[in-house]
């Protein structure tokens, strides 16, 4: 069986499509290829994203933030959108496979304590796993 793609859309590219490139491209390597992007990427991959996945064990911090127009050579099977932006505004030629729409909360407006705003990135590093890479699975 040929090796799928998928991308992962949502408007920085700093942290909810970052955490599920890593997770598709950790757990379901060889069956799937992740990418991420986004609409108006931030530059950067947030800190606290690279500190809940290397709690799995998985690390994405050699991952950059990009504009999905940096992907237009890749045929994808499937797009999924993590935030309402991304879906609302995600490019037409990425419409050619199947798009899903999935919202997350964006962890980077979390706000609190070190620790509390830690909570809500491991929150939804796991809420990414269960639903979106789940979706890929199931």
């Amino acid at each position: 069986m040929a090796e799928k793609t998928v991308l992962f859309l949502c408007t920085g590219n700093s942290c909810r499509s970052q955490m599920a490139e890593g997770l598709v491209n950790h757990f379901l390597a060889g069956r799937w290829r992740a990418y991420s992007a986004g609409v108006a990427p931030s530059g950067y991959v947030h800190p606290l994203a690279i500190a809940v996945m290397a709690e799995l064990g998985i690390d994405i911090a050699g991952q950059h933030s990009k504009h999905a127009d940096e992907l237009r050579d890749v045929a994808f099977d499937m797009v999924i959108t993590v935030c309402d932006d991304a879906a609302e505004t995600c490019p037409l030629w990425l419409r050619e496979g199947q798009v899903v729409h999935i919202p997350f909360y964006d962890p980077a407006q979390a706000t609190g304590t070190p620790a509390e705003r830690m909570a809500i990135f491991r929150r939804v590093r796991d809420e990414i796993r269960e639903q979106g890479v789940g979706r890929l699975v199931g």
